[in-house]
């Protein structure tokens, strides 16, 4: 894709499923790519495994909840690395927990991990980018719970929605600065925290197959199938495109 060869490209989550799968599709394509996430050991294989190909990465260990440590981790990656041409917000977490069955310290995390993080390293990289007068893209991980509900997904869905309405928000604001902001929405795919939702909801291979018929595609998605329309996003192809929300769900959802 055009214009993502030499950029320096953020990735939160970078060593999770779609994180990983993220960073090696921007390596690439030439970009340099910091894996970002709170596991040292996760963002190190991934940068592992970017290296082993012949790409360029490096790991940001950081706690995307704590504003100061963000702030302080983005100053340095721009130090080292240059100014950040692309975030993509993708760091997550949730569990199944019916609203009714969950309380306000399990609200405070859900929020913190899911809303409250993007917001912390999205302005230090916002204000950069808006200081140098050289556009830049965020892309932002979204979730189709976040667009349609979903059951024991109360709070996280409420972040999720928050994610788009700020992505559609900041479109609105920073056009003028030649930035985008767009979500990419995935639906029911294979990754740790789908292994870990499933197995808090009970009965997961049963859930497993009824999630799998449900797809009008007949398959739960793989990390690998977000990439293409995070890179499209995030590329030069994409230049007229801001504010906008696509899911990748295997036709779960279709929303027009």
């Amino acid at each position: 894709m055009r214009g993502l060869k030499g950029k320096v490209v953020v990735v939160t989550g970078g060593g999770g499923g779609i994180g990983s799968a993220t960073c090696r599709r921007f390596a690439e394509e030439g970009s340099r790519v910091i894996v970002a996430d709170i596991s040292a050991a996760a963002a190190a294989t991934a940068v592992e495994a970017i290296t082993a190909q012949g790409g360029e990465a490096t790991a940001m260990v950081v706690d995307l909840t704590d504003y100061a440590a963000t702030c302080a981790a983005v100053a340095k990656v721009e130090a080292e690395f240059g100014p950040i041409d692309v975030l993509v917000n993708n760091a997550g977490w949730d569990l199944f927990v019916p609203f009714l069955k969950s309380e306000p310290d399990y609200w405070s995390k859900i929020i913190d991990i899911n809303l409250r993080a993007v917001l912390n390293i999205t302005k230090p990289v916002l204000l950069s980018m808006v200081e140098r007068k050289a556009g830049g893209k965020v892309v932002s991980i979204g979730s189709d719970a976040g667009r349609g509900g979903s059951s024991g997904e109360s709070v996280y869905s409420a972040c999720k929605a928050g994610v788009i309405a700020l992505m559609k928000t900041l479109a609105r604001e920073h056009s003028r600065h030649g930035i985008t902001f767009n979500t990419v929405c995935p639906g029911v795919t294979e990754t740790g925290m789908l292994e870990n939702f499933m197995e808090a909801a009970g009965d997961k291979e049963k859930l497993r197959v009824a999630f799998a018929k449900a797809v009008p595609m007949g398959r739960l998605g793989k990390p690998e199938d977000l990439p293409g329309a995070i890179l499209f996003l995030a590329s030069d192809d994409a230049a007229f495109i801001t504010g906008q929300t696509i899911s990748v769900s295997g036709g779960l959802t279709m929303h027009g």
